[in-house]
This record gives C-alpha cells, sequence and structure tokens, in this order.
C-alpha cells in the first residue's frame, strides 16, 4: 500500500489491514481509495448469537450509527459471525476503529477493518456450508462459532 493513501493521522487503528474483499471488482488503487473514504466498518469475529441490537448499541457508543448489515449464513439465513456497520461520517468511523476494535462482545474479541461500502448481497457467507469461509477451517471449539469448524 502507497504511504500517501495511509491514514493521515499517525493512529495505526485508523491504517487499512492487507485483507481485500475478494468480490470487489475494480482495481488494487480503486479500492484503497474507497477504503480512505469509507464510513462503513466491517466488524468480523462476532459470536453467532450477537444480535443486530446489541451491534447498534456498542457502535452508537461511538456517535449515531446510519445501518447495521448482519452477516448471514446463505443457506439458513442465520447470524454467521460478521456485520457492517455504516456512520453517517468518515470521522465517527474513525472513533469506532480507535475504541471498539479488540472489543469483547459475547466472550468474543471483535475486530474491525475499513469496509469499501456495503452492497446488497455482501450480508451473505461465501463458504460451501453458506457461512463464512475460515469457518470451515477453524480447528478450536467455540461454542459462540457453533463448535468446531466444519473441517475439523
Amino acid at each position: 500500500m502507497s504511504d500517501d493513501l495511509r491514514s493521515p493521522s499517525s493512529d495505526s487503528s485508523l491504517e487499512l489491514s492487507e485483507y481485500r474483499d475478494q468480490q470487489f471488482s475494480g482495481d488494487n488503487d480503486e479500492h484503497e481509495k474507497l477504503l480512505m473514504e469509507s464510513s462503513t466498518l466491517y466488524v468480523g469475529n462476532l459470536s453467532f448469537y450477537t444480535t443486530e441490537e446489541q451491534i447498534f448499541e456498542l457502535f452508537s457508543r461511538c456517535s449515531d450509527v446510519k445501518n447495521v448489515f448482519m452477516g448471514l449464513d446463505n443457506i439458513k439465513k442465520t447470524a454467521c459471525g460478521f456485520c457492517f456497520v455504516e456512520y453517517h461520517h468518515r470521522a465517527d468511523a474513525e472513533n469506532a476503529m480507535r475504541f471498539l476494535n479488540g472489543t469483547l462482545l459475547d466472550d468474543h474479541t471483535i475486530h474491525t477493518n475499513w469496509d469499501a461500502g456495503f452492497k446488497e448481497g455482501r450480508q451473505y457467507g461465501h463458504s460451501r456450508c453458506g457461512g463464512q469461509v475460515r469457518n470451515e477451517f477453524r480447528e478450536d471449539f467455540d461454542v459462540g462459532r457453533e463448535g468446531f469448524g466444519r473441517q475439523a
């Protein structure tokens, strides 16, 4: 990632991660530009039992949340451990990145990343089983994510 695309602040919590949305159709530079302007966060490592209301309450502590889009199993249409949180302004999303990344919620340490912006269809998991791909390869037992990974 080029230095000119990093956050102007020296706050490392605001820097772009190496993660890239595999469904994004543009090039890497276009994706990074969207991430630098975005007011949407990807929130991962959620318990399958965490509700939209809990997410809304937690992220509203940083500022006024515009939307919460829960990640859903593509087959069962149940929560599958991630969501998108959209704020009205970039500065509000930056506060959430600073203060909520690494927060414990439902016995899970949540992780936030910048997201290029929610589009319909992105809320669904893309694994063969309908959920998140990473859950198919997890080897640890996690009751909040329905036990062992599907491959274990």
